[in-house]
């Protein structure tokens, strides 16, 4: 058996690693998955932090194009796209949606995951305290998501006529909404064109194949 073409570092919980994964699968690039312990520090560890000095998840190496490192998510996702998206399955190959994928990426990157991200800690570490705190970023989890909602109302997809790595990206801190931040009561009720747009994504083999993955290693 060949070796696969890149390594991810990951970890069960965090969102980041898995979005990473549904790029690669939708695209039909193999990996292996080097899933990082926390309570252990593993990312922390020198081994990892050679790679990332941020000592964060993901980092891949790219065996394929001389054991290349690259941290960051989206950073991760937009060299993914340049060097082995050239059907523009996942990107566009005309510069202004480029320019909208990059954008949304970039929200995905600093509105998402950072807001989601303090929710999910105040809520499952500090045990809901302090209160002010949860009841901040549960709403800018609502408010991330009626911008979303708002725009695909609109549309099918956040760029262009096909589905993106923009969508993507959302795709996984979503899932945290409905397991953790709100419920997935919420999005239901009040952001319907984001369950749509999310039932879609997790339709698609590629992807359901790493929620899955994700899912079996959650509840193991």
């Amino acid at each position: 058996m060949s070796k696969p073409q890149f390594t991810l570092y990951s970890t069960v919980v965090g969102p980041n690693g898995w979005k990473v994964a549904m790029i690669l699968s939708e695209l039909g690039l193999t990996y292996d998955t080097i899933f990082l312990d926390f309570s252990k520090k593993e990312q922390k560890a020198p081994e990892f932090t050679k790679l990332n000095p941020n000592g964060r998840i993901p980092a891949i190496i790219d065996h394929g194009n001389s054991d290349f490192v690259l941290w960051e998510s989206n950073a991760i996702i937009e060299y993914i796209l340049a060097k082995y998206d050239m059907e523009h399955k996942l990107s566009y190959s005309d510069f202004d949606n480029q320019q909208y994928l990059r954008q949304w990426l970039y929200f995905q990157a600093s509105g998402q995951g950072p807001y989601y991200g303090q929710a999910v800690w105040f809520i499952k570490v500090q045990g809901g305290k302090p209160e002010e705190c949860v009841d901040r970023y549960q709403a800018e989890t609502r408010r991330v998501l009626q911008v979303l909602n708002g725009v695909l109302a609109e549309r099918e997809w956040l760029v262009g006529h096909h589905i993106s790595a923009a969508d993507i990206a959302f795709l996984q801190w979503n899932t945290s909404a409905d397991r953790i931040i709100l419920g997935p009561e919420y999005i239901d009720r009040e952001a319907p064109h984001v369950r749509r747009w999310m039932n879609a994504m997790i339709a698609r083999p590629g992807i359901k194949k790493v929620m899955d993955e994700r899912a079996q290693k959650l509840s193991g």
